[in-house]
């Protein structure tokens, strides 16, 4: 009923193009593609792929949270005469970088594949999870939801390819949802914006609202950050999984993929928590980006598909384009 060539005149010659056109706003792979893997000589059809429409939801949702991040940076940073100089430094950034950043995250989340998306999806709760439970070691919470934000993009994405798997209204329900995510893209980065020209001014004079009230309340935001990042990941490995299980036909070719998996996630966890202890600086955030997808990108020349080797590429490029755009966020986190 909602497909776009209900709507549209009956054109024999042009009847594969719309097919073709909805596939895409589904988030679908046309039908007749084939993934051949490495290692196996079946073919395995790619019914969904997070593109276009999943990856601009999942652009909008790294956007929100680094427009919420960086109006709680700005004000501890404010709060504290120590730290006028990252003050000023986030104050500095160009805003008008941030529909760039959204526009470039979009494309790259629109050419991963559902099956690297959900690998990175996994190796990221497994490191979350390690991180938060030395938290008491001196491990910061603001860092971690900075180095999240690639796999909270790739989280979001398949989340939406899995839950609307099969459903009759697909492109209506990622039409809804990517104009609902740009939205709220929108009204953060103005959030963003208001606190770092305005709020210093406004809290003093107590007559700005959202200026009162993020005074009153500005310190709940990692919380809120928080229980939004845990409901969403939770949900994205459960769909991970799920992606990554329908490839299998048996539980021995299951095993034989999940077993160096684990491996190989559990040996990054263990290099991530040690590295750091060892360097100083910014640069270990970016050998640890190189490190984990080499790891991946090493284990599926054995396990993987061809494609999962280029998906894995367009991965790395996305990592450091989120690290590279939130530098100075990611450095005002390590001095605090």
């Amino acid at each position: 009923m909602f497909s776009l060539g209900s709507w549209l005149p009956a054109l024999p010659g042009l009847a594969w193009g719309w097919a073709l056109l909805d596939a895409l706003l589904r988030g679908e792979s046309p039908r007749g593609w084939h993934g051949g893997g490495l290692g196996t000589s079946r073919g395995t059809p790619v019914t969904r792929c997070c593109l276009f429409p999943a990856g601009l939801v999942g652009a909008c949702a790294v956007s929100v949270l680094c427009s919420l991040l960086k109006v709680y940076l700005y004000i501890q940073c404010l709060n504290n005469p120590e730290r006028q100089a990252e003050k000023e430094a986030i104050r500095a950034q160009w805003w008008v970088l941030e529909p760039l950043h959204v526009v470039v995250l979009t494309g790259v989340l629109a050419l991963v594949g559902s099956r690297v998306a959900a690998l990175v999806v996994l190796e990221f709760s497994l490191r979350a999870v390690s991180t938060i439970l030395s938290l008491g070691k001196g491990a910061h919470s603001s860092q971690l939801y900075l180095l999240c934000q690639y796999s909270l993009g790739c989280g979001v994405s398949c989340g939406l390819s899995f839950l609307l798997e099969g459903a009759p209204h697909g492109t209506c329900n990622l039409a809804l949802a990517a104009g609902l995510a740009g939205l709220l893209a929108t009204y953060a980065q103005r959030l963003a914006r208001h606190v770092c020209t305005l709020y210093e001014l406004h809290s003093r004079a107590r007559y700005c609202g959202i200026c009162i009230l993020l005074l009153a309340s500005g310190h709940g935001i990692p919380q809120l950050l928080r229980n939004a990042l845990a409901v969403t990941f939770t949900v994205a490995d459960l769909a991970a999984v799920a992606l990554i299980n329908r490839d299998f036909l048996s539980t021995a070719e299951a095993v034989r993929f999940w077993t160096p998996l684990t491996i190989c996630y559990t040996l990054l966890v263990i290099y991530m928590q040690e590295e750091p202890r060892r360097s100083a600086g910014g640069w270990p955030v970016y050998q640890t980006v190189l490190v984990r997808m080499g790891g991946l990108f090493i284990l599926l020349l054995t396990v993987g598909r061809w494609m999962d080797i280029l998906h894995i590429l367009v991965s790395l490029l996305g990592e450091l384009w989120c690290l590279l755009r939130a530098g100075v966020m990611l450095e005002a986190c390590r001095r605090q």
